[in-house]
């Protein structure tokens, strides 16, 4: 890979995006991190350079469920760079009770889908200077399992669920990453920038960590050798820098193969796309976290 490409990873303290932080480091990219944890960062940090000495590690600090703290941090990383090759998407939450946060959206809606939107159009300029950037958004088969979805209701819906609402909810906010992907990746299809999600597998790391049984689940699979984080973060990898998707956009991959996936209705239709993306843009401008 080209050494020096400048990536911005969210959710790069724990999991997947820490498995892809190292790998990036090890192949010589410049790496902008966003986390919230001040101290989780600093661990990070150290723990890259344990791994990487020379590797070059920014951290910027935000809690990425306040699009207020979104559009902060973003406007900070754009200021610092005026060029950056690749963002990935990937901090995630799965809530198992409704959370409420202070800006009036359901957490899970702002962490997995709101945040990605919103980060993706304020860093559109630098990513723009970049020849060929790219743009990963960590998605997965759990959109398949998501309900109904009802726009734009569902951006703002708060309603309290249980532990099967969390699942539908979850999945539905991945669905409506591949949708934001595919609608992104036609409105930056001029500029040079790709646009991909993908499906990371199930994985064990900590976004299960609000079960009680989240320990025990994780020893069960890793002597089952199920659900490898380093497969998710390999895929990851590869949608970010590898040559096999030069050019490639707009498109939903998976696990292992690479391969595409056709994704769960109304994953792939245009309109509803086109109308999620609308109403994403005037929802947030209407609270001003965007011009």
């Amino acid at each position: 890979m080209n050494t020096n490409l400048i990536v911005v990873i969210t959710g790069a303290t724990n999991g997947l995006g820490q498995l892809v932080a190292i790998e990036l480091a090890k192949q010589g990219a410049h790496l902008v991190l966003i986390a919230r944890n001040k101290k989780k960062a600093e661990m990070t940090k150290k723990m890259l350079n344990d791994i990487v000495p020379k590797v070059e590690v920014d951290f910027f600090l935000g809690d990425l469920s306040l699009m207020a703290e979104v559009k902060r941090v973003g406007q900070e990383i754009k200021a610092a760079y005026p060029q950056i090759d690749v963002l990935v998407n990937n901090a995630g939450v799965h809530a198992f009770e409704q959370r409420i946060t202070s800006e009036g959206f359901s957490e899970m809606i702002a962490v997995n889908y709101l945040a990605p939107w919103l980060l993706s159009n304020i860093l559109e300029q630098s990513l723009m200077k970049a020849e060929n950037a790219r743009i990963v958004n960590v998605a997965s088969e759990a959109s398949r399992n998501h309900g109904e979805l009802k726009l734009p209701e569902d951006l703002t819906n708060t309603a309290t669920f249980n532990t099967k609402g969390s699942s539908l909810l979850y999945g539905k906010t991945k669905l409506l990453d591949i949708m934001f992907t595919a609608e992104l990746s036609r409105k930056l299809s001029s500029t040079g920038i790709t646009v991909n999600a993908l499906n990371p597998g199930f994985n064990v790391t900590g976004l299960g960590r609000e079960l009680w049984f989240a320990s025990v689940l994780e020893r069960i699979l890793k002597f089952l050798h199920i659900g490898d984080p380093q497969k998710g973060a390999d895929i990851i990898v590869r949608l970010a820098i590898d040559k096999e998707y030069n050019g490639v956009t707009g498109g939903y991959f998976n696990v292992g193969t690479g391969k595409p996936i056709i994704p769960v209705y109304p994953g792939g239709d245009i309109t509803m796309q086109n109308k999620l993306w609308n109403d994403t843009k005037e929802l947030l401008k209407r609270d001003s976290f965007m011009e």
